[in-house]
């Protein structure tokens, strides 16, 4: 059985992480409160653009390219969205799992090569033997610019323009409050027909899906053309969305991470005070039957 100094160092050992464990979710708590209000602040110009972006397709011709839906396509990109630092559960291995899905995606329909960019320290040092590497992002998972979700976005558009990869994707976690985040995988060009297939009309509510506008367009000079000049804005929106999303999501699973490793610690101390309080008694009664074996000795003298 251990004694007791040791035991005092395991207590106090435990209560210094478990007091860096609880200032760590205090600052996440902070942080999510402030990320969640940015991404709420831009949700709504997303929904909008989204809703233009469906309602202009829905007149285009079909032959544009950005509204094919090919079963083959030779190369393909992917955009891993991580965070910079760890101590967040499974919020980083989930996503670089999904991704890796994703490229096993991509080859199973014919991509002889998958471009990756990654976001975020995590991601960036998981797939850095990737042969395919052409971007990464570190040092913003937190507070991502709209600068750099421009570079990203100017990628995806010189290359899916001039036919350098034909499927591009994104990977990252949303955060749907502050204690839940979801998984999410999206197709951002081609135009997922899915989603093209949306009815027309207004929303019911903030909660609702993207909507094709139930009115009556004239574009000049045509559709398609309308529609190659919503390309840039409508990815550089879905990228930047798509970061700042994820950022409010680190947060949210950093916190509660924390959260589960604070009351760990508690319950570990609460065992060791336990141990502790045993052991001292037993030795309390083992010094008292010393004293008293002794004082029966003396008086046989």
């Amino acid at each position: 059985m251990a004694n007791l100094r040791d035991i005092k160092k395991r207590i106090s050992s435990v209560s210094t992480t478990e007091q860096i464990t609880r200032t760590m979710e205090m600052v996440s708590t902070a942080k999510i409160a402030r990320a969640l209000a940015r991404e709420k602040r831009s949700e709504p110009y997303r929904a909008a653009i989204t809703d233009v972006m469906l309602t202009v397709a829905g007149d285009a011709s079909s032959s544009s390219p950005l509204l094919k839906n090919p079963e083959h396509y030779e190369r393909a990109l992917l955009v891993v969205i991580n965070s910079d630092r760890g101590l967040a559960a499974g919020f980083n291995t989930q996503v670089q799992r999904a991704a890796e899905r994703r490229i096993d995606h991509y080859r199973r329909h014919g991509a002889s090569e998958v471009e990756l960019i990654t976001c975020g320290r995590k991601a960036t040092e998981h797939f850095q033997d990737h042969p395919n590497l052409v971007m990464s992002v570190t040092g913003e998972s937190d507070s991502p610019t709209l600068q750099r979700a421009r570079e990203i976005a100017d990628y995806i558009i010189d290359g899916f323009g001039t036919g350098r990869f034909g499927r591009v994707d994104i990977v990252y976690f949303h955060a749907k409050n502050r204690v839940e985040q979801v998984l999410r995988q999206e197709r951002i060009l081609p135009l997922d027909p899915d989603v093209l297939a949306a009815p027309r009309g207004p929303r019911t509510d903030d909660k609702g899906g993207p909507r094709r506008i139930n009115l009556p367009f004239t574009y000049a000079p045509s559709a398609d053309h309308v529609l190659d000049r919503l390309i840039p804005s409508y990815v550089l929106t879905v990228v930047h969305q798509a970061l700042i999303d994820s950022a409010a999501a680190e947060h949210g699973a950093r916190r509660k991470a924390m959260h589960s490793a604070t009351e760990n610690a508690s319950a570990i101390i609460a065992d060791l005070n336990r141990t502790y309080n045993r052991v001292r008694q037993a030795s309390i009664t083992t010094e008292l039957n010393e004293i008293v074996g002794g004082a029966a000795a003396l008086e046989d003298y």
